[in-house]
């Protein structure tokens, strides 16, 4: 079963095989048409139809409106009339400067749930390489929602080349994620200096990988580390008690150990980067899920993001 609806992207194909490949540098308008993006979001008074009425008729609920798509007027949730809409135009439209000057290149857009959740991901130009040539990219996603699911988040993410693994540049201090959520306007521009567009988040986060790669774990730490990512609230328990997914841990385990792409990599092995990697493969390409887009819109968007997180803040403990 696949989420995506429709997708556009550049270079390598991507996890589930599908999409439109496009050459790189190519106008917005291109993007917009190949990824299913050409449409807009529009709205309508809820209405309801009264059965044993006579005569039959329609009834406003003036407080809400459904929003639908205009080209196939697909409904797509049901929000109140404060809820601010975001066009799928503005995600990529967010681009437009940020690739004729700032030297981005848009990878990858499209839409996922018929139209309910859109998004755009672009390289920026910036890179590290860290010893044997494990390459890590610096990316710029941009998404929304229409049902509920997710404001629209500005996040700068990074992408390890050897495994194609993802991970949030999250800092400390919140530099490189933007959420705006639907009472308020989308401001691009707002939204751009938040941000930093400037090179300081990519540079923290370098930082802090390159002190990953050097940091060489124990046994013992590698097991308390697992731990405390896989805990989950304890079902029927005590409030506060938790449980730890075992299957979880050992697969990461097997991953950190020489299974994993790229584990046997100088900077990975036997280091905290290298464990780091094992959790980011788990959940991008190995975690149980419907589907493999089941399984990235999680580890983008849901329960797998936030298992990444809490892997990277005890990773970087690791070498506080």
């Amino acid at each position: 079963m696949h989420l995506v609806q429709s997708m556009a992207y550049v270079g390598e194909q991507p996890w589930h095989g599908l999409g439109h490949h496009l050459a790189p540098h190519q106008p917005l308008d291109v993007w917009a048409r190949q990824a299913g993006m050409d449409w807009r979001i529009e709205a309508a008074d809820v209405q309801y139809d009264v059965t044993d009425s006579t005569p039959e008729a329609l009834h406003a609920f003036p407080e809400q409106r459904v929003l639908y798509r205009s080209d196939t007027k697909t409904p797509l949730s049901v929000v109140s009339r404060r809820y601010k809409v975001v066009q799928p135009a503005e995600i990529l439209e967010f681009y437009r400067d940020l690739s004729e000057v700032g030297g981005y290149e848009l990878e990858t857009a499209g839409v996922l749930k018929e139209g309910k959740k859109f998004w755009a991901l672009a390289r920026t130009g910036q890179s590290v390489t860290l010893k044997g040539r494990d390459t890590v990219n610096g990316y710029l996603l941009l998404a929304t929602a229409c049902d509920g699911t997710l404001a629209t988040t500005a996040q700068f993410t990074s992408v390890r080349v050897v495994c194609n693994n993802t991970l949030a540049i999250a800092l400390s201090d919140n530099a490189g994620t933007v959420k705006v959520p639907h009472r308020s306007e989308f401001d691009a521009q707002a939204v751009k200096r938040q941000l930093g567009i400037a090179i300081t988040p990519w540079l923290a986060f370098e930082d802090y990988i390159k002190e990953l790669a050097r940091c060489r774990v124990a046994d013992r730490t590698v097991e308390a580390f697992l731990q405390k990512v896989f805990a989950h609230p304890a079902s029927g328990q005590a409030p506060g008690s938790s449980a730890v997914n075992e299957q979880a841990v050992q697969k990461v385990l097997s991953l950190y150990l020489g299974q994993g792409r790229g584990a046997e990599q100088p900077s990975a092995r036997g280091t905290a980067w290298g464990l780091l990697n094992g959790v980011t493969e788990y959940v991008d390409h190995h975690r149980r899920a419907r589907s493999h887009d089941y399984r990235r819109d999680g580890a983008w968007f849901g329960s797998g993001a936030a298992i990444k997180q809490r892997a990277w803040l005890e990773a970087l403990k690791l070498v506080a």
